[in-house]
């Protein structure tokens, strides 16, 4: 039986989507620690490692936050195919961070931290709910204001920038469907 697209969006925008930015949060928490604790030469691989590896450890995740990404027994859905494109979008991205990377190694946790983040923005469509809006925003001006304010922890501020923005995320998402609930069963004063 062929779903329409919007039966598909609307079983896709069900999901939890905890797994991929617990696997951020996680990541990004280990690459903040070892900003503060570890040389920036080593500081620079966590972050080349760590962010490739979101996906990767998002895919594990996945199986116990019940979302499972790689359950082929679930009836096939075009926007789980366009959420891993965003993904692969991100992993590009690299090709931008790692020309300025060569030129100052100090512009990899911007770079990195905005352009890897834009991936929130078309999911904010896909899901119909302004919380990739609020992510790649946030993200973005925290990253860039954290690169100037404190150009000297820039492997450690940036890192736990990202890390408060996805728990405001995750807060976010884990609460999505509850406040829907309550907002639409809620009637508008007349």
């Amino acid at each position: 039986m062929k779903r329409t697209l919007e039966e598909q969006r609307i079983d896709f925008s069900n999901q939890k989507f905890l797994a991929t930015p617990l696997a951020g949060l996680i990541v990004w928490t280990i690459i903040g620690l070892i900003g503060i604790f570890f040389s920036d030469f080593v500081a620079v691989w966590s972050i080349f490692i760590g962010t490739g590896s979101i996906v990767y450890f998002a895919l594990f995740l996945s199986k116990f936050t019940g979302e499972n990404f790689l359950n082929k027994s679930k009836p096939k859905n075009e926007f789980d195919k366009l959420f891993f494109f965003t993904v692969a979008q991100a992993v590009m991205v690299y090709a931008i961070a790692i020309p300025f990377f060569l030129v100052d190694y100090s512009s990899l946790p911007l770079t990195v931290g905005i352009l890897t983040g834009l991936m929130w923005l078309p999911f904010s469509w896909i899901i119909n709910h302004w919380v990739g809006i609020f992510h790649t925003l946030t993200r973005t001006i925290l990253v860039l204001s954290l690169w100037y304010l404190l150009p000297e922890y820039r492997f450690s501020a940036i890192p736990f920038g990202i890390v408060l923005i996805y728990l405001v995320t995750i807060l976010i998402l884990k609460n999505r469907k509850k406040v829907e609930k309550e907002l639409s069963t809620t009637t508008p004063l007349k």
